[in-house]
């Protein structure tokens, strides 16, 4: 495995016990999410918390007509579309973490990058995660 990879088995995995489970679900819940509206998921997740905010970083999952439009050199058109998506889905996803971490998300964004691809979501929370 490449060491850029985060590997399947540490989807939501934990250093700090008390925020295990929340972070898995967290990082489960991008996963879903981006399957069921996209069509394709990501192949790997991790989510980490830190004070007031959630990160949630995803590996791969590319559909193929993004993966086609790359090809073509057009990364700042797949970047928009992703972006377009981000602000129709933002209730959807910010509930998610909501629902998990049991706070209210002030802000949301979503950055994509390419080679190798990786998303991060990125929640600003309305105050720290408490042990969940």
């Amino acid at each position: 495995m490449p060491s850029d990879s985060l590997p399947p088995q540490d989807v939501g995995a934990s250093r700090e016990p008390e925020h295990g489970s929340a972070r898995a679900a967290a990082a489960n819940a991008m996963v879903a999410i981006k399957k069921q509206f996209y069509g394709k998921g990501p192949l790997a997740a991790k989510a980490f918390f830190n004070d007031n905010y959630v990160f949630v970083v995803l590996e791969g999952g590319l559909t193929r007509n993004e993966e086609t439009l790359l090809a073509a050199g057009e990364e700042d058109l797949v970047r928009k579309v992703r972006l377009k998506f981000q602000e129709a889905m933002t209730e959807t996803i910010c509930g998610a973490i909501e629902d998990i971490v049991g706070r209210k998300v002030l802000t949301y964004h979503s950055q994509i990058m390419f080679e190798p691809t990786r998303t991060v979501e990125i929640f600003v929370l309305d105050g720290p995660v408490e042990q969940v």
